[in-house]
């Protein structure tokens, strides 16, 4: 389309000539006697209406764009034709570029920028901070920005008394959170208010996949009951196909159970994550300002001190951005590499068409002689890029749809929103912008050099030589530029390489080779006889022991990197609470003895349990080395004493284990635990409320096939209990590995990106120098024909590939230092600016540019003299 400024013009140009017509007629008829009034008349008269004719030629000079347009683009079409070789390499290369970028985006669209389900999702919000059942009644009574509503996370349940046992991902969640995300149910209800309190709250909904695969789709599944965790609960709804809160595993919800009464669950029960939606007129800000003044008043309200750094990281986000989590910065990352790699491949085919447009500059000369406008020639030339761009956005396309199905591959399974990405308008609407940008980016510095208005001298004998400069330094500065882009990606790979090395050598405290596990769940109640519980736990052992191929078998209830942890606090011997810390918080793992010899987990000092441990009198404790060190520094901390909060006894510690990285590979406990304690499973390992934990891991080292194993453990585990499901049945090794998923995944999409950054560097510095040396031809067969050695030669050129390199890398490597901070919390043993990790890249760009530089080398070194005299 024309500029404004170039139609501001014409317009002008235009009301001139039609003034200048009317004043020359108005003469004429002056000239034959008329006055001046009645020659102005009649010279309008005879003109016709000057509007019109104004309105008649503004559409011809729009039909004449359309036509520019089209004869440039056929031009253009013809051009690429022509030059098969490169055509294919360009659209090659920016088809790579688009397609990494559109595959990209595809999952930005899906996953951050798509609205959430939700009606009026603006309004939802997040709160960073969990709280119990208490605090969550508690904030509801006091905030007037918000309404309030929380669920559980983690939760199972038995489905039974439908054939075998099925153990579900469930949700409870308090009544109040459909109708604050604004979801209704596809059948029946939703829960109403009431529905979560005590003693009302025997009802459950269904998730769609759940009604579909266990209950065939029946429409009248209303009103039927079902046994879950061996408590009946009416069925009141089921939920749309595309409801999936708060993740996509969630089978079933139930109602949260708020009682009052029992100050223990009321206010020391599950600490839940909560949501709401914005009151009319709130804003995001004002809820956020409120949750913290709420803060300190609710934290008053607890049966018992709390510490001051409860909720430390409290504060009220959207709803979007609470669920995300880290994901919004790994996606982000990954975008800002695939722009690199696209500023890369324009970098890479701008050089192209310089190359090219240097066998176009009589061509291009020729026309500007015969009077086409500066302007007209880059609209020319640009067009061609932009048509080179959209033949490499189609086929960008293409790869994207494949590159698309390998991302959701390589991506955590619970990477949130995955299973939604797809290439939908707004994608198709990004690569279409996206074509139209890579083709003015990759076309506008050949535009320019190539119309410049000295173009006219090329058409003289020997005025080639002030043009081959300037075109020489833009493809310096070009390939100069795209290095430094190559050289902060590869530095950026590097460190997540390094990282993802140290993370997967990290020594997690035990040996998982030759381990399985299995979660057995009975149901709470057939726990709630505990002897019944501790028997059926005590004869599972024995015959798991017995299974041909198990050399060892224990149990534990929180199984290290298993996602689940148990928190109690206790007293410490010796310890003096503080307001900040009225009592430490500790990882509490229920064992049975052998757990230490099953896990290959060394005692440090003390011993480990023995069976004498389980009955719970005297009792008896095993801390973690972490936590001997943190209370009893300087001192054996075996003989000293615990007592977990809730039980009048004190422990003794009998042992100190070596510590385990048990909540992540990168950290044995979160931030907000103070150590980890481990109790023998029986009487002395009751809960708070003085239950005994139901659900507890099968631990067996056996070398005997899992598959096998696997069929032994569900039949001996149904002979014993037929309501109490096997789940969770994994290798150890595979829960290791599943611990490096997400940095895995990253790592592998950068050295992706980084190896192709690498590959159009390298063709960069390659295309440079070969038309450094077929330009220069002459004057390297002047410099043989002068004795000239083959080496002087070699060294003439490399040094030129050499320099480029060595001034991108220097910028690239700068650039690194300035940048990579932001990739700090994706890195685990190496710092962001590692000197080492620069030293390598800036070696390995170094020896690919010696190598891209050496092949046009040889090249030259072969000149004829004689041959090169006579080139032109």
């Amino acid at each position: 389309m024309s500029s404004p400024n170039h139609r501001d013009e014409n317009q002008k140009n235009l009301e001139q000539e039609i003034a200048t017509h009317l004043e020359m007629s108005a003469r004429d008829h002056e000239d034959r006697g008329a006055s001046s009034q009645q020659a102005a008349q009649a010279a309008r008269r005879e003109f016709g209406n000057a509007a019109l004719v104004e309105h008649v030629t503004r559409d011809q000079w729009r039909g004449r764009w359309l036509e520019d347009l089209t004869q440039d683009l056929r031009h253009g079409a013809r051009l690429l034709r022509r030059s098969p070789g490169f055509t294919i390499i360009a659209v090659l290369t920016l088809a790579l570029g688009i397609g990494a970028n559109t595959a990209i985006f595809s999952l930005v669209n899906s996953i951050l920028l798509r609205p959430l389900p939700y009606a009026h999702a603006e309004q939802l919000v997040s709160i960073n901070g969990n709280y119990p059942k208490g605090a969550l009644v508690a904030l509801r009574e006091r905030s007037k920005t918000m309404d309030l509503a929380a669920y559980a996370e983690g939760y199972e349940f038995n489905l039974t008394g439908l054939g075998d046992p099925i153990r579900l991902s469930g949700t409870p969640v308090s009544a109040e959170l459909f109708s604050i995300l604004g979801a209704k149910a596809a059948i029946g209800r939703t829960f109403q208010p009431g529905d979560d309190a005590a003693g009302k709250n025997s009802f459950v909904i269904l998730s769609n996949s759940l009604w579909q695969r266990q209950f065939k789709s029946d429409l009248n599944i209303l009103g039927h009951l079902i046994t879950l965790d061996g408590m009946q609960r009416e069925i009141v709804g089921v939920m749309p196909a595309d409801f999936r809160f708060p993740s996509p595993q969630t089978e079933v919800w139930t109602p949260i159970d708020i009682d009052p009464r029992n100050a223990h669950a009321f206010w020391g029960g599950d600490f839940m994550p909560t949501i709401a939606r914005l009151r009319p007129g709130a804003t995001l800000q004002q809820a956020d300002t409120e949750i913290r003044f709420l803060q300190p008043q609710i934290a008053t309200m607890f049966p018992w001190p709390m510490p001051k750094d409860w909720n430390p990281e409290l504060s009220a986000v959207s709803l979007q951005t609470g669920m995300l989590g880290d994901v919004r910065s790994r996606l982000l990352i990954l975008l800002a590499a695939v722009v690199l790699v696209l500023l890369i491949a324009c970098a890479n085919v701008a050089n192209l068409t310089l190359s090219r447009g240097s066998v176009r500059e009589k061509e291009i000369a020729i026309r500007a002689s015969m009077g086409a406008a500066r302007h007209r020639i880059m609209r020319q030339l640009i067009t061609e890029s932009v048509l080179m761009a959209s033949f490499g956005g189609a086929l960008g396309l293409l790869l994207a749809s494949v590159g698309l199905t390998l991302l959701k591959s390589t991506l955590p399974a619970d990477t949130p929103g995955l299973g939604d990405v797809a290439i939908d308008w707004r994608v198709l609407v990004f690569t279409a912008a996206l074509v139209i940008f890579t083709g003015i980016v990759s076309g506008i510095a050949p535009a320019f050099q190539s119309s410049r208005a000295e173009l006219t001298e090329s058409l003289k004998a020997g005025g080639r030589g002030s043009t081959l400069s300037k075109g020489r330094r833009v493809r310096s500065i070009l390939v100069i530029g795209e290095l430094a882009l190559a050289v902060l990606l590869v530095s950026a790979a590097g460190l997540l390489i390094h990282s993802l090395w140290a993370l997967s050598h990290v020594n997690p405290g035990f040996h998982s080779d030759n381990v399985l596990t299995a979660r057995i769940t009975p149901n709470e109640n057939f726990c709630g006889d505990q002897g019944r519980c501790f028997s059926f736990y005590r004869d599972l052992l024995r015959e798991a022991r017995a299974l041909p191929g198990v050399e060892e078998a224990s149990l534990i209830n929180t199984l290290p990197l298993g996602g689940r942890l148990q928190k109690r606090s206790s007293d410490v011997e010796g310890y003096v609470p503080t307001t900040e810390k009225p009592a430490p918080l500790f990882w509490l793992n229920t064992i049975s003895p052998g757990y230490f010899n099953s896990m290959r987990i060394p005692i440090a000092s003390g011993r480990e349990f023995t069976e004498a441990d389980t009955t719970g009198n005297p009792r008896s404790v095993i801390i973690s080395a972490e936590t001997a060190r943190r209370f009893f520094p300087n001192q054996d901390a075996v003989g000293k004493h615990m007592r977990l909060i809730g039980q009048e006894d004190w422990c003794t510690i009998v042992g100190v284990a070596n510590d385990v990285r048990a909540y992540d590979l990168r950290r044995n406990l979160p931030t907000w635990m103070d150590g980890m304690i481990y109790v023998p499973y029986g009487p002395g390992a009751t809960r708070e409320d003085g239950s005994v934990p139901a659900q507890m891991t099968l631990v067996l080292r056996s070398a005997s096939a899992v598959p096998q194993l696997e069929k032994s453990i569900r039949e001996l585990t149904a002979s014993l209990n037929p309501e109490a499901p096997v789940s969770d049945l994994k290798a150890m090794p595979d829960i290791l590995s599943g611990e490096t998923a997400a940095p895995r995944s990253i790592a592998s999409l950068f050295a992706a990106f980084a190896a192709l950054a690498l590959v159009l560097g390298v063709i960069g510095i390659y295309g440079v120098i070969s038309f450094f040396v077929g330009q220069r031809t002459r004057e390297i067969g002047i410099r043989i024909a002068m004795g000239a050695q083959r080496r002087d030669i070699l060294k003439l050129v490399v040094n030129e590939g050499l320099t480029l390199t060595l001034i991108g890398i220097g910028a690239g490597l700068a650039a690194a230092f300035a940048l990579t901070s932001f990739l700090t919390s994706f890195l685990y043993g190496v710092s962001a600016t590692d000197p080492l990790d620069f030293a390598a890249v800036a070696a390995l760009f170094a020896t690919v540019a010696l190598v891209a530089s050496y092949i046009p080398a040889r090249r030259a070194m072969r000149v004829d003299p004689l041959t090169a005299l006579r080139y032109e």
